[in-house]
């Protein structure tokens, strides 16, 4: 089997919060009939455009994939390692909070047992924008719950404006949630576990209130110092490229490379790698086999491991987030 990098379709998933306008990202998607919030591009159900798993779901293909695209760092028969998102809110999502891995391998592995740490990258925001994560130090069980019965549970938590290029690291048992108006790329590990504990009083399509799970919640919850919030990002640039670390923690590796118009070329360590087109277009060539393919924004694509000798050759300045698993 050829090794290329390969293209994942995106998959479009309605939310209550979400927006019915995803340009840039998406031009083709506006003035759409219901709210689209998130755009998985590494879920189960996203399909290969090209490349050797053509037409292929990600959940099928990837147990299936060897060593030449997965390296030693990573399982493939355990679910893809990063689910990696774009996210459209149009509205507050709730306050929630998600279970580490040793609670959610506990009480649920119905849902794949896996715990949710995240990182949010913010690709755009108006003016004003802004998302509160980590309770208050002040903050304890009984406090919070009194919140949550009066309506003020957001007032509680550290409340943090951003702005296009910013990033946020949310680990798990981290209260939080998201203001309308920015578009984010979330970059979490492969889970959809939520404990909501407010919602705003919404009501879904069926005119019905959306469950809480506060007990599952305060199972979770961290109190007293935080260890989410804003991302002190470390930069290298030179007079043709910017590179900025936005995560390094045990789940997953998060690099910023923006390009002007001169080749990048880059040696990498024999590990899989998903990159994330956010702004800009432009040519990726790997060694060995000489494959080439073309880039665009809103692209995903992984990069098999053994190709490790990659150059990017950009038509248009390039904005691009790298993905990688650390060792264990």
């Amino acid at each position: 089997m050829a090794l290329r990098p390969a293209r994942l379709e995106p998959q479009f998933v309605p939310r209550i919060w979400g927006a019915r306008n995803l340009a840039p990202l998406f031009p083709e998607k506006q003035s759409l009939r219901e709210p689209i919030g998130e755009v998985w591009l590494t879920g189960n159900d996203c399909h290969f455009a090209d490349g050797p798993f053509a037409g292929e779901r990600l959940g099928d293909a990837w147990p299936r994939m060897g060593a030449e695209w997965t390296g030693k760092r990573t399982q493939s028969n355990r679910p893809f390692p990063v689910l990696a998102k774009f996210i459209f809110p149009d509205d507050k999502l709730s306050v929630q909070v998600h279970p580490d891995d040793d609670y959610a391998m506990r009480n649920e592995a119905g849902a794949g047992g896996i715990g949710k740490t995240e990182m949010w990258y913010v690709i755009s925001a108006r003016p004003g924008a802004e998302v509160r994560v980590g309770l208050k130090p002040e903050v304890d069980a009984e406090g919070f719950r009194r919140a949550i019965a009066d309506n003020s549970a957001e007032d509680l938590i550290e409340r943090t404006p951003v702005k296009a290029g910013d990033a946020i690291f949310v680990p798990a048992g981290t209260v939080h949630t998201i203001g309308p108006g920015m578009v984010l790329c979330e970059i979490q590990q492969h889970s959809d576990i939520t404990y909501r504990v407010f919602d705003y009083h919404r009501l879904d399509a069926d005119g019905k209130p959306r469950d809480l799970h506060i007990e599952k919640a305060f199972d979770v919850i961290r109190f007293g110092k935080q260890h989410g919030g804003p991302v002190s990002q470390t930069r290298q640039k030179t007079s043709t490229r910017e590179i900025s670390v936005l995560s390094d923690c045990p789940y997953f590796a998060v690099v910023k490379h923006t390009l002007g118009m001169s080749q990048y070329s880059v040696q990498a360590e024999g590990q899989l790698e998903l990159f994330i087109v956010l702004e800009g277009s432009g040519t990726l060539r790997t060694q060995p086999g000489d494959a080439r393919i073309s880039y665009a924004r809103a692209d995903a694509w992984l990069v098999p491991s053994a190709l490790r000798d990659r150059a990017y050759e950009p038509k248009e300045p390039t904005t691009m987030l790298s993905v990688s698993v650390p060792e264990p």
